[in-house]
């Protein structure tokens, strides 16, 4: 059974002390319990992981976390994380899955190194600049690699892309696994544009745009564990007005109606938080024209539409999505993804490839997943192998369907 570096574990847990019991009230008893249960539970997450080694600590990227498998030999991956709900729980670097997340990797003799960042919520970019300090810091403290892989999932797989784009020459290749592949502008507008129609034809049952990017309103993020209701509320409204205008609607937006109260609670969350960051609206619906309802017209005369107040190239602008890449790239994207559809992300993508003149780079594999994410880790592992036999090898892999 793999072991953890006792030197490290006091790194990765040094902010965690234990508390003394006579300079707490009783009240405090349910908080220090807490305390045990969670490095109870880390502690069991890695003893059943391949991991023989834990770092962690703290750069100016945040939080960071180094994972080791028994026997390492100086393979790395860097693991840029997904959208995270401002003010969510564990971070990256304390939670206690992801060790067994990782597996397909450290299972493989990888070392994986992830960044918390710097901050929550929408951080493409700055996922980007927290990666890339990790790397260098792994670099200057353990040595340098003789292999280094870019993987990332979900808005994390769009940092890869971008690290790809921007630091190749660190990498011998990239893996997005459903990825924010396309140009996070573009992505984040579906998002705004799913509000603007549907704030037209069911008008009073979720936030409105204008309450949504009026800073002075004051918002705090909702907190993940509100989902179930909150989208319970969405769905029942829903239904009452026009369930088949509902379902039409879901279908535009390349959603099952049962996760169209779901999008749009993640969504509103995503708006408000690109609200803060940009300190406005990058967004412009005034000249837009949206096709593709059972009645355009009149989806049209009744969408929410709001002016843009500030430039999107505040929040859009560093790392926007090229293209240009000059490594192995390869995508793995479930079939059916309620966040990110494979027409937002991978032929967007695919598109600027072309563009670029780098179709040689890049390739796709797809499972038949239903949902975001929603890989085995054979999958996974599959598509990695597959991406490292390319980098060994020269020859390309067949794109298409992964079992």
């Amino acid at each position: 059974m793999p072991t953890i570096d006792a030197s490290t574990v006091g790194t990765t847990f040094s902010t965690v002390r234990q508390p003394k019991l006579h300079q707490y009230q009783i009240k405090n008893m349910k908080y220090y319990f807490s305390l045990l249960l969670a490095l109870s539970l880390v502690a069991h997450a890695f003893a059943q992981s391949p991991v023989a080694k834990v770092d962690s600590g703290r750069l100016k990227g945040g939080r960071y976390i180094i994972l080791y498998p028994p026997n390492w030999k100086g393979k790395l991956v860097m693991f840029a994380h997904g959208y995270e709900f401002m003010g969510s729980k564990p971070y990256q670097s304390q939670n206690p899955g992801f060790a067994n997340a990782m597996k397909p990797f450290l299972e493989r003799g990888f070392a994986v190194a992830a960044s918390d960042y710097q901050y929550q919520g929408f951080a493409m970019p700055q996922g980007v600049d927290d990666t890339e300090e990790l790397r260098k810091f792994f670099t200057k403290t353990v040595g340098k690699p003789d292999t280094t892989y870019m993987v990332g999932q979900s808005m994390g797989g769009g940092v890869a892309l971008a690290t790809i784009e921007n630091f190749g020459a660190a990498y011998n290749g990239g893996l997005g696994l459903c990825a924010f592949s396309s140009r996070p502008y573009l992505q984040c507008r579906k998002e705004y544009d799913m509000y603007a129609t549907f704030n037209g034809l069911f008008p009073g049952v979720v936030t409105s745009l204008s309450t949504i990017f009026d800073l002075k309103q004051p918002y705090q993020p909702q907190p993940r564990q509100a989902m179930v209701a909150q989208a319970t509320a969405i769905k029942k409204a829903i239904l009452a007005k026009d369930s088949v205008l509902a379902y039409a609607f879901a279908k535009r937006f390349d959603l099952k109606f049962e996760d169209l109260p779901f999008s749009l609670f993640f969504n509103e969350n995503v708006l408000r938080d690109i609200a803060q960051k940009a300190k406005g609206n990058p967004f412009d619906n005034t000249n837009t024209v949206y096709t593709g309802f059972p009645n355009d017209l009149v989806v049209n005369q009744k969408a929410e539409r709001l002016p843009a107040t500030v430039d999107p190239n505040v929040i859009f602008g560093k790392y926007d999505r090229t293209g240009k890449i000059d490594k192995p790239v390869m995508l793995l994207h479930t079939i059916y993804d309620q966040l990110i559809p494979p027409t937002y992300g991978v032929v967007n993508f695919e598109n600027m490839v072309h563009q670029q003149g780098k179709d040689q780079y890049f390739t796709v594999n797809y499972t038949n997943g239903q949902g975001h994410c929603n890989f085995t880790p054979q999958q996974t592992g599959k598509t990695f192998d597959a991406l490292r036999n390319w980098v060994k090898t020269g020859a390309k892999p067949t794109a298409g369907f992964v079992n």
